[in-house]
């Protein structure tokens, strides 16, 4: 009987190349060469200012478990994988290397060395497909996320997401988006595992279920207390906000709006609120926002977005294109030189200069150690010393550490990251 995937373990998560090129540098003798291998982004998707690292959490969280029990040599096997040294490596396998690179929630650049794993190419090797995975989708949603902040103008941004993609991208998009703002989410299990606020209150089903809105709005009200948030367009907007209001009273925490012309709407809710004597009763807006809808409503008198589509899924966050390559062999630099896709040679080290006012003004990387001026920041830290974590967070700890970062490092960006239109990243990459 096929094992389900559920059962196995974060080290089937890979791709059946790396596993070949294990098991001919096993026959060869070359699987305890000592090896650096970088994760590094060539460009930042097109138009786009700025990357944000995320990610690195999970991927720490997934090295833990990254084993090949008696299940995983068994379903390799039935896919044909029965070279004996290859399975008995893979039986005994653990991660016993060193992991360096960017704090989670850093801004990257085009060449930043945001990961650097050092460990003998039979184990490096087989971390290529998890952590591009992890990061390249991780980083695709939180740069997105960000931009959506920015435009948000610190009005609160909910993710929405998770019927939009798949159901474990949806906790990671969601723990992305909180890493770089967003204040909630509407995923149980995002706020399980990561202790992430959660909220929601109801769709428009709940209310076609009923024979008319006041008995849709009476019910959640009595469930949920008058703080609650009610769906006011599922017929007609200014009756479902005169219907609200006169159900809940003046007191009713917020009004949403899912769908026309939001700006529109938006503006008529606050004044029919207004007149209904619910001035302090907010008006929330969702229907697949981004980060441009979103800066379009700057002048409406809107409280909050709801966010899903646009977030976590291709359109609103296109991949950002990270690669895993070997960039140094028992101490020799090696790189690859083909046109389009060439790399440095060399562990690298990284450092951010600031002016005096604190503004970041460049990103330096070096295949040798630099040398930090008064106003620069070292970039890499360590993340695991022999297979094992420098510092021991359980996931919301290690969530909370790059909301952290990331909210500290924002302000050192010039304002130019913060445009909205298409323009070159705002830091260049000086290989020193």
């Amino acid at each position: 009987m096929p094992h389900s995937p559920s059962r196995l373990t974060p080290a089937m998560l890979t791709d059946r190349y790396e596993l070949t090129m294990l098991a001919a540098a096993l026959a060869d003798g070359t699987a305890d060469r000592d090896c650096v291998f970088e994760v590094f982004a060539r460009r930042l998707p097109h138009g786009r200012r700025y990357g944000v690292l995320a990610g690195t959490g999970r991927l720490l969280e997934a090295l833990a478990d990254f084993r090949f029990g008696d299940a995983e040599i068994e379903a390799l096997r039935a896919q044909g994988i029965d070279d004996p040294r290859l399975l008995d490596h893979l039986a005994g396998f653990r991660f016993t290397g060193d992991i360096d690179g960017y704090a989670e929630g850093d801004f990257y650049f085009p060449g930043s060395p945001v990961l650097t794993v050092h460990a003998p190419f039979g184990q490096a090797v087989l971390l290529e497909t998890l952590a591009l995975s992890v990061l390249n989708h991780d980083s695709a949603i939180a740069a997105a996320g960000t931009r959506m902040i920015g435009a948000a103008c610190g009005r609160p941004c909910i993710e929405m997401g998770s019927r939009r993609t798949h159901e474990e991208a949806a906790v990671a998009a969601a723990r992305s988006a909180a890493l770089v703002g967003f204040s909630a989410t509407s995923n149980l299990a995002a706020g399980a595992r990561y202790g992430i606020p959660t909220t929601g209150t109801s769709a428009h089903a709940f209310t076609l279920l009923h024979d008319d809105e006041a008995a849709a709005f009476r019910a959640q009200l009595d469930t949920l207390g008058v703080d609650t948030t009610l769906l006011v367009d599922t017929y007609d907007v200014e009756q479902g906000i005169r219907t609200a209001v006169e159900v809940a009273g003046p007191e009713l925490g917020a009004v949403r709006l899912d769908s026309g012309d939001l700006t529109v709407q938006a503006t008529r809710a606050r004044e029919l609120l207004d007149s209904l004597g619910a001035t302090k009763t907010k008006v929330i807006v969702t229907s697949d926002l981004d980060e441009y809808a979103i800066a379009a409503l700057a002048a409406a008198p809107v409280d909050g977005y709801g966010i899903g589509t646009s977030l976590v899924t291709g359109s609103g966050a296109p991949t950002v294109g990270m690669v895993y390559k070997l960039v140094e062999r028992e101490g020799v630099r090696v790189a690859k030189h083909s046109e389009g896709k060439r790399s440095v040679g060399g562990r690298k080290y990284a450092v951010r200069r600031h002016d005096a006012h604190g503004t970041a003004t460049a990103e330096v990387v070096s295949a040798s150690p630099l040398t930090t001026g008064e106003h620069d920041r070292e970039l890499i830290v360590p993340l695991m010393r022999g297979g094992e974590p420098v510092e021991h967070r359980t996931p919301a700890q290690a969530l909370a550490a790059a909301r952290e970062l990331h909210e500290r490092v924002r302000g050192t960006l010039p304002d130019e990251a913060w445009s909205l239109s298409r323009g070159e990243p705002v830091l260049e990459t000086l290989e020193a």
